[in-house]
């Protein structure tokens, strides 16, 4: 299968999961014909913006960091990610994640169901 970038779908999500600004959000792939996944898609954070804390049971969410700096809150626990590095939150776990830098933030995000 192939997905070509027309048939990408774009939302723009305005304070997402509590957080603060606005997250572009392009749905790489749709869930509905992908066994075991909620999500995969290109978040675009912009300097300023935040993902709020939020949890995930039953399923694991990957942040990979494609460009731009991350300040990720892990458990409660804040550190910087940069680009290349992920970040795995499962099994009850809780996150949040804001741009840390002066350039947009790209994150490609998987949510994988247990």
């Amino acid at each position: 299968m192939i997905v070509r970038k027309k048939e990408m779908r774009t939302q723009v999500r305005a304070n997402m999961k509590g957080g603060t600004g606005e997250v572009t959000v392009l749905h790489l792939v749709d869930p509905e014909n992908q066994p075991n996944i909620r999500f995969v898609g290109e978040m675009t954070i912009p300097p300023g913006a935040s993902i709020g804390e939020h949890g995930h049971d039953r399923e694991t969410e990957y942040y990979l960091i494609s460009e731009g700096i991350a300040v990720a809150t892990d458990n409660g626990k804040e550190e910087k990610v940069g680009k290349g590095e992920v970040i795995i939150t499962g099994r009850g776990a809780t996150h949040s994640l804001r741009n840390g830098g002066t350039t947009p933030l790209k994150v490609v995000a998987f949510i994988v169901t247990h």
